[in-house]
């Protein structure tokens, strides 16, 4: 596990700021991928607001994802996330983390890319199985075959995740380190970045 921290000086994070302007920054990718974790912690950083897409369904539906599935359905539950994530985006900037499904639909890409800067946070399968399979809150994964499932959705996925502005490679790193990593990222993205890089 690589655990040297080089973290973005404060000069460029300001400039990342300004660059932003009242864009946000949205986290995509697959379950376990690190979106929320990461998400909050880039948040932090830029002095940013940060909120998660899933919890804001939950609060507007006064239901859990798990039972917006189990109730309504999965078209159901991915209108709603449209129309939430619409809603959102007119509030940046800000940091948004958001469910797996969120960027697959064409008219949620259209509005990140007028109002956001999209993030993928790319990571193995096998990874992401590891860190999700024991976990009873993935309403998509609650089948006799989640790895097959998982697998699938990752076939279906990646070719559209990777239509993101930005994308960084989840790996066997600190959560500290990913941070610095997706700032520095960003900042180059953006054009940004202070040319001495980042401060050990």
């Amino acid at each position: 596990m690589t655990n040297d921290i080089r973290r973005v000086d404060a000069p460029t994070l300001d400039r990342l700021k300004e660059a932003l302007g009242n864009r946000s920054l949205v986290f995509i990718g697959m379950m376990g991928a690190g979106k929320t974790t990461l998400g909050r912690r880039v948040a932090a950083r830029l002095d940013l607001p940060f909120v998660d897409l899933d919890q804001e369904i939950e609060k507007a539906a006064a239901l859990s994802v798990t039972e917006i599935f189990a109730r309504h359905g999965e078209a159901h539950f991915r209108d709603g996330e449209r129309k939430v994530i619409a809603r959102l985006l007119r509030d940046g900037p800000q940091v948004l983390a958001t469910g797996g499904g969120a960027f697959m639909n064409a008219e949620t890409r259209a509005a990140i890319a007028e109002a956001g800067l999209s993030v993928w946070i790319e990571a193995d399968p096998a990874v992401l199985f590891q860190r999700i399979r024991h976990k009873p809150t993935r309403p998509l994964l609650q089948n006799p075959d989640p790895e097959g499932v998982l697998r699938r959705l990752v076939a279906e996925r990646y070719p559209v995740y990777a239509l993101a502005d930005v994308t960084v490679k989840s790996r066997e790193a600190s959560k500290d380190v990913m941070t610095e990593e997706i700032l520095a990222t960003l900042a180059a993205h953006l054009d940004v970045a202070s040319p001495a890089g980042a401060t050990p």
